[in-house]
């Protein structure tokens, strides 16, 4: 599956009382990061309204390997594992920008609901064939400054 790498700059307001990025917060980069690999494929929010569904995280595991900073511009990267039936389980590495050091690696389970109740339904094929479609690329945009 494509490697999808983003470039998300650490915020003051994201620290805990230690100085470093709050744990809680890490979930919200690897939620953006996911939403930026569907936007790079033409998977918007439009599209999948139009779908009928939505992709919500159901679980997530996350450890923690070392910290992060205000003020510093991490390199998160995405991939999906596997997709199938109603569920995508994607995996995320997250290390400062041009370095090797893993700050966060972390694996999810997102699901495909229906829109309207909310329930679980099989992943649409045009959503299932963007994702594979995507095998073997690599895509890293530029940072915005």
């Amino acid at each position: 599956m494509q490697i999808f790498k983003t470039l998300l700059r650490v915020r003051h307001y994201e620290m805990d009382a230690l100085g470093h990025v709050n744990n809680a917060v890490y979930q919200n980069y690897l939620e953006q990061a996911a939403i930026e690999h569907s936007e790079n494929l033409g998977l918007t929010f439009d599209v999948y309204r139009e779908s009928g569904g939505v992709f919500v995280m159901r679980r997530v595991e996350i450890d923690y390997l070392r910290p992060a900073v205000a003020g510093d511009t991490l390199e998160v990267t995405t991939w999906l594992r596997e997709i199938r039936g109603t569920r995508a389980f994607r995996k995320y590495e997250i290390r400062k920008q041009d370095q090797a050091d893993l700050l966060v690696t972390a694996e999810a389970l997102w699901v495909w609901v229906d829109g309207k109740t909310m329930r679980p339904r099989p992943i649409p094929s045009l959503i299932l064939d963007k994702f594979q479609q995507s095998r073997n690329q690599e895509f890293s945009p530029t940072f915005p400054g």
